[in-house]
């Protein structure tokens, strides 16, 4: 079973550090030590989540990493190949590019864009990425966006290619994800959906494109604590904007659930080995593991310590 956790998990603390790539890198190395597969980094408006996963793969070997995710807004398809290959190079083949949309409202907002048609705009920047990635050329001409190297644009060394995976809760984004990408990062979807929806929708949109077996990471949530009830508290209000976005209210509603905080693990061992088993008898390929700091340090680090064991047995 392959599992990782998603950093950083404690944004408050990481923003008091000294140098918070230095911890950031410290972290992964007490992954790799705990027997986890992967580290994965989140993109916020600090620092860059591509170039701490390539710095992480230099210092901490055998641990694999990626990004979960880097929003496709405001990047181009170019400069993201030019760092995705990057990383891939200086990790010698253990980086993941997780991309992923925003909502319209956020990009207006952030960056002053008025979004195209977002599943079209997602389409195109994988097509116009994947042949970057797989070509080291593009000469794309879109609705949403035109990509044009005259220059060679691979990187010798970012071998095998970069894999891409999206993040996917509805439809549009899964059959992107299957038919475009090699895999999906589901989230907030429960092992019913998994099972029922996300997993048969993105398998079938994969086979109808000639495309290879997709990669199934899902993003889940959970913590070994004794302080459920303040682990819970701290859960939902990290959760809460999620709760009436649309694509993610579907998957809510296919779970059959209403808070998304019910989706989070939280409890003693046995609970939180009982979520992990439910995930990947659901299809899951991997799992990566977020909000590990909803308790104490001491009950994340006790969770790190339980996934990796986890891992170890299959």
């Amino acid at each position: 079973m392959r599992i990782g956790v998603a950093l950083p998990t404690d944004h408050t603390q990481l923003s008091r550090e000294a140098n918070s790539v230095d911890t950031l890198i410290g972290q992964v190395q007490e992954l790799a030590d705990a027997g986890l597969s992967a580290a994965w980094f989140t993109q916020r408006f600090d620092h860059d989540a591509i170039t701490v996963a390539a710095l992480a793969a230099r210092e901490v070997p055998g641990i694999d990493v990626g990004t979960a995710v880097v929003p496709i807004y405001p990047r181009h398809p170019i400069a993201l190949s030019m760092q995705a290959q990057t990383a891939q190079a200086a990790s010698h083949g253990r980086f993941t590019l997780g991309v992923g949309l925003s909502t319209k409202s956020f990009v207006e907002q952030t960056y002053g864009l008025a979004p195209h048609s977002r599943v079209r705009h997602l389409r195109e920047h994988l097509e116009a990425l994947r042949s970057l990635l797989e070509t080291g050329t593009v000469d794309f001409n879109g609705e949403t966006l035109v990509a044009k190297t005259s220059l060679p644009a691979s990187v010798p060394g970012a071998r095998p290619r970069v894999p891409v995976l999206v993040a996917a809760a509805g439809e549009q984004a899964l059959r992107a994800a299957g038919e475009l990408a090699d895999g999906a990062l589901p989230i907030l979807s429960g092992p019913r959906t998994l099972a029922e929806y996300t997993v048969p929708t993105l398998t079938g949109h994969a086979e109808a494109a000639g495309r290879p077996a997709p990669r199934v990471a899902v993003i889940v949530s959970g913590v070994v604590t004794a302080d459920v009830e303040g682990a819970r508290a701290r859960a939902e209000q990290n959760m809460a904007p999620y709760k009436n976005l649309p694509a993610y209210r579907a998957a809510l509603d296919r779970e059959g659930i209403d808070n998304p905080v019910d989706l989070v693990a939280i409890g003693d061992e046995e609970l939180l080995a009982a979520q992990v088993a439910a995930y990947f008898e659901a299809g899951a390929t991997e799992l990566i593991y977020t909000q590990t700091a909803i308790g104490s340090p001491e009950d994340e680090r006790r969770t790190w310590k339980l996934l990796g064991e986890l891992a170890a047995r299959a």
